[in-house]
């Protein structure tokens, strides 16, 4: 049997994210700013009056990723100056993406140049996203700072300790000082068995460590190649970094003071499987409303609901 075309496999992606989005027809969305059902066209109008769309996700749920598809065509199709930014990528691969943004190379070249099979197990996901973007002339943008470092802040006792190379990889400014988005992690930490308080202070740092790295690609990739004004940054995250307006979405904010940002999320709507491994390593826990009252703002902007009823399960994780 021939392998398939690259852009036969890109059609069946397309065709597969279609049909995701056509099979949720109960879908609706809410504005959680006004408390009320929004229509789509009133999403997506006030999207693109944004300088920068966060569409925060649960990286293995096949619907996130046909949103995801289908809000980027809607902003695409109006004009819109657009970059790509995606977490999934660290930006040290940055070279390797600007080359499939010149079109010297196709997606399979991309994710084997990047090594992004090796370290992101669902990269296929993306896919579809990437080759809508090539397709359209929007550059694609890596965010993530590497997973190394990052677990060197983790795991050998936080920044302060952290070899002279590897601090370099990271921006020069990364502020830790925020009680508020340090509790709130402290909460969804709770999740691992393994979680000792007295190791939640690197963790955290790390958290901060990769939010600042992320933020400050999403402003250089706003303005890379920008001719007349900054391009509005789409971007690819998971929904723990922008919730409430925290993490990676405050560093965006005060690297660019009065930029426009919009946080879209989706509801999990039973469809996160988790693998026997990661159920061993896990609990359940319980986060309050108490827990939340000083946030003091909504976890985003829109959300994008499925009811359970109406929701297919989700495949089962290996």
């Amino acid at each position: 049997m021939k392998p398939l075309l690259p852009s036969l496999l890109c059609s069946l992606l397309l065709a597969a994210v279609t049909s995701a989005r056509a099979a949720a027809t109960a879908e609706f969305w809410l504005d959680l700013v006004e408390g009320e059902e929004a229509s789509e066209q009133h999403v997506i109008d006030d999207l693109a009056t944004a300088g920068v769309v966060y569409v925060g996700e649960a990286h293995t749920i096949a619907r996130h990723h046909a949103l995801q598809l289908h809000l980027l065509q809607q902003l695409a199709a109006r004009g819109l100056p657009l970059v790509l930014c995606l977490e999934q990528l660290e930006a040290r691969t940055q070279p390797v993406l600007d080359r499939y943004n010149r079109g010297e190379i196709d997606y399979d070249t991309l994710v084997r140049e990047s090594d992004w099979a090796k370290k992101w197990k669902n990269y296929l996901d993306y896919r579809a996203l990437c080759e809508f973007a090539h397709a359209n002339q929007i550059p694609l943008r890596a965010l993530n700072a590497p997973a190394e470092v990052i677990r060197a802040v983790s795991r050998g006792g936080g920044l302060a300790k952290l070899p002279s190379e590897q601090r370099a990889t990271l921006p020069t400014e990364i502020d830790t000082d925020d009680p508020a988005y340090e509790r709130m992690m402290n909460h969804q930490l709770a999740v691992h068995m393994a979680m000792d308080p007295v190791k939640l202070r690197p963790v955290f740092e790390a958290q901060v460590s990769r939010d600042e790295t992320m933020a400050a690609n999403i402003v250089a990739g706003r303005r890379d190649g920008a001719a007349d004004k900054p391009r509005t940054a789409f971007v690819i995250i998971g929904s723990g970094h922008v919730r409430y307006g925290q993490g990676t979405a405050s560093r965006v904010r005060r690297r660019d003071p009065g930029i426009i940002e919009r946080i879209v999320l989706m509801t999990e709507s039973g469809q996160l499987e988790l693998s026997a491994s990661d159920k061993a390593a896990t609990r359940e826990i319980s986060i309050t409303h108490a827990d939340l009252r000083e946030v003091a703002r909504p976890p985003g902007d829109y959300l994008n609901v499925l009811p359970l009823e109406a929701a297919a399960p989700a495949a089962k994780a290996p």
